[in-house]
């Protein structure tokens, strides 16, 4: 019987997908519990040590936690450091 994880490699490798996002999109990195990086944000829309709210091209993404603080901002990237509990990918249109 065939290793299914050979299966997998074999039907990644010939569908040849695309992993890279697409120009502007955002990027939502999760390390762990304790990290989340955001690139391509639209900027922070509320901020309390016990959730954050970050804006997005379609919509918003909530982290929730405790003792979380912005550790690193630029336009491009934002770095969240904490207690991550949970975060939540809110699209504008409710899809």
């Amino acid at each position: 019987m065939e290793n299914l994880s050979g299966f997998w490699e074999r039907l990644a490798s010939r569908a040849e997908l695309d992993t890279e996002p697409m120009p502007a999109q955002p990027i939502i990195e999760i390390g762990g519990d304790s990290r989340v990086l955001v690139e391509n944000h639209r900027g922070v829309l509320a901020y309390c040590p016990e959730e954050i709210l970050i804006g997005l091209k379609f919509g918003q993404v909530r982290v929730c936690g405790a003792r979380m603080v912005l550790t690193r901002m630029s336009r491009e990237q934002l770095l969240i450091r904490g207690k991550i509990d949970a975060v939540t990918l809110v699209r504008r249109d409710g899809k």
